[in-house]
């Protein structure tokens, strides 16, 4: 693989720090939920955001 530069690390760090948060949000809101419906949808947007956050860091 080629080396990447500075800037597409930083860009990289910003992304996997969002997916980060955003996976954390997700499965916050997910457990404090009560309704199933709500429940799965606040849980796949956290999985989904895992799943983002591991691609990305493929090219770390």
């Amino acid at each position: 693989m080629s080396e990447i530069s500075i800037l597409d690390l930083q860009n990289l760090r910003h992304l996997i720090g969002g997916y980060s948060t955003t996976h954390c949000k997700m499965t916050d809101y997910a457990a404090k939920a009560e309704d199933p419906e709500i429940k799965k949808l606040f849980q796949d947007a956290a999985d989904s955001a895992m799943k983002n956050k591991q691609e990305l860091m493929k090219f770390l």
